[in-house]
């Protein structure tokens, strides 16, 4: 069953349920849930592993979650390279408002598969980040929209949205974390 194509499952989200649907929504749950404790333990270079060469990370303004990177202005517009570069400054001593590194808890719930087409899966996740340092904290809301594809016979992430439900983030000065 681990080897049927992704276009033969149906989609979980408001059919009934099939095993084949209970398992793709299963290895999505559990690719995202990975994806939350290799951030909370800066195992950035595990992370950077979950994606796909082609993928993308896209954090919209809060006053404009529906942003489009290519016309809009985004708190983060990455490609690979860009999300490999962010990385390295996280895991250097550039990267002053992460050195030393926050301690984080992402908490990922309410996740939906929504598509599936061909070898690409998309779902959906709310998602809350605590984030504690130097003797403060601050809490991020907001939601996931994910690709996934099957390569190699394991979902990879190939591009995440996390769109921030804040209205405004001057309470945090900033996001330097991976939300």
């Amino acid at each position: 069953m681990a080897n049927t194509p992704i276009r033969d499952r149906p989609v979980a989200a408001g059919l009934p349920a099939t095993a084949d649907s209970l398992l793709l929504q299963h290895e999505v749950e559990q690719l995202l849930y990975l994806e939350a404790r290799l951030l909370d333990d800066w195992n950035l270079d595990a992370w950077l592993r979950l994606y796909t060469p082609d993928a993308s990370y896209v954090v919209p303004t809060t006053d404009l979650p529906e942003g489009d990177p290519r016309c809009d202005l985004v708190f983060i517009d990455d490609d690979r390279d860009r999300m490999e570069a962010r990385v390295r400054r996280l895991q250097g001593r550039h990267a002053h408002r992460e050195y030393p590194w926050s301690r984080t808890r992402h908490f990922v719930s309410n996740i939906v598969v929504t598509a599936v087409d061909g070898d690409e899966v998309e779902a959906t996740a709310a998602v809350a980040v605590w984030r504690f340092r130097a003797g403060e904290s601050a809490g991020y809301v907001g939601r996931y929209d994910v690709r996934l594809r099957r390569v190699e016979g394991r979902l990879r992430l190939c591009g995440k949205r996390a769109i921030l439900d804040h209205e405004t983030l001057s309470d945090h000065g900033a996001l330097s974390i991976i939300f």
